[in-house]
């Protein structure tokens, strides 16, 4: 499980250092705390930092889950999917967000992948 424990670290960096690049944005775009509006390439970072949260909530619990009743490769194999997802959805939201589908495509992958492994596994071994 070491392994997937780094994963799921790693993804916790990258979620913060998605957030340091909203603080960034906010400076540079005269966006004002508390607001969370009023520039458009900023509401590209804030939005971008949001869905990371919104996907790490699946993300977490399902790697445990699939590296423990399936198998801690399958789970990091997904877990490095999610990462370059994750940058790539992050990158392109920011720049041109109509090229953001291939990371949330990635992003999906492997949420969907760790989501079925855990529930077939954890059934697998409650029916045995």
């Amino acid at each position: 499980m070491a392994y997937v424990t780094v994963i799921v670290m790693l993804a916790l960096v990258e979620y913060l250092y998605f957030g340091v690049a909203v603080g960034g944005a906010r400076g540079r775009h005269g966006v004002a705390a508390p607001a969370v509006s009023g520039n458009e390439l900023f509401e590209r970072f804030y939005r971008a930092h949001q869905n990371t949260l919104e996907q790490l909530v699946v993300f977490i619990p399902a790697m445990f889950g699939a590296a423990y009743y399936v198998h801690e490769l399958l789970a990091v194999a997904a877990g490095v999917t999610f990462l370059v997802g994750r940058a790539w959805y992050f990158r392109a939201y920011i720049s041109t967000p109509a090229k953001r589908a291939g990371g949330m495509i990635l992003t999906m992958l492997a949420n969907v992948t760790l989501v079925i492994a855990t529930i077939v596994g954890a059934l697998r071994v409650g029916l045995s």
